[in-house]
């Protein structure tokens, strides 16, 4: 099995305040030669995974000059053992405040924060209320109002226990992923917070996050993974509600998106947009 957290460049690692939160910096190429002017980026995972979910797009954002810090929420990956029984939503949120603090008085200057599935919907939360240089969601979860425009359809709400264990991948492969990309998952996917799911997840009965998208000023981009015509209409509102640009990525699955085999779209996308959005105002 190809672990691809064994391929990368080397760089810093920290622990962050009294949860010990892990973070990886991994200085852009430009920057490190003292020619960058970009601002860093911030990325936040998503559920069961960790820092390590990201391990095949930091290459290509260093290559192309962006820093990236690279966080995990308590209990996850790296960071100091938590009970997961006793974690929430707002607890999350706490940790990647705590980070974009941290890259602030280190870089001077607010980070893109780029946040996948769960670290998405923990995304748009946080920019609510703080400044981001902009803000970028991968497959996010949706907020509440998005989720009212276009609910899901056959929805059947369990009830989780204290914890939700970790996805089992039975499959040998998927319509993206190799069977390599799968074991590399299965390698470190952990349990997640049931209580946190209870929150944002519409799966185990959440009413959903509310985020007023009025309060969210930087620029925004939604990537979403999409494999129906329904999937298609939430990425296309939930663009359309924080006045982004939208990029719907067919037959493309959620964990693919990271770590498939065509993990290259969505770096792309995200790289042009930078392009774009962001380097011409600096």
């Amino acid at each position: 099995m190809r672990d691809y957290t064994k391929e990368l460049p080397p760089h810093t690692e920290r622990y962050l305040g009294e949860h010990d939160l892990y973070l990886e910096i991994f200085e852009g190429e430009e920057q490190a030669r003292g020619t960058g002017q970009k601002p860093p980026l911030l990325l936040v995972h998503g559920a069961y995974t960790g820092s390590w979910m990201w391990s095949k797009y930091i290459p290509h954002f260093i290559r192309e000059g962006w820093t990236c810090y690279v966080m995990n929420l308590r209990g996850h990956y790296r960071s100091r053992v938590l009970d997961m029984t006793r974690l929430t939503f707002e607890d999350y949120l706490e940790d990647i405040r705590e980070v974009l603090y941290e890259v602030i008085a280190e870089r001077g200057e607010a980070p893109i924060v780029i946040g996948f599935s769960m670290g998405g919907i923990l995304s748009q939360k946080l920019a609510e209320s703080e400044v981001l240089a902009g803000l970028v969601l991968m497959d996010s979860s949706v907020c509440r109002e998005v989720h009212d425009l276009v609910p899901y359809s056959d929805l059947v709400p369990s009830i989780p226990g204290n914890v939700v264990p970790a996805p089992v991948r039975e499959e040998a492969a998927s319509i993206d992923e190799s069977a390599e990309d799968i074991a590399f998952q299965q390698k470190y996917l952990t349990m997640e917070s049931a209580r946190a799911f209870s929150a944002f997840s519409f799966f185990y009965g959440a009413t959903g996050i509310p985020v007023d998208s009025r309060a969210v000023h930087c620029p925004c981009l939604v990537i979403h993974a999409v494999n129906t015509e329904e999937e298609d209409r939430r990425g296309q509102a939930n663009a359309d509600y924080f006045r982004a640009e939208y990029s719907g990525l067919w037959n493309i699955t959620h964990t693919g998106l990271l770590v498939g085999q065509r993990y290259l779209e969505g770096v792309q996308t995200v790289l042009e947009w930078l392009k774009r959005k962001i380097e011409p105002a600096r």
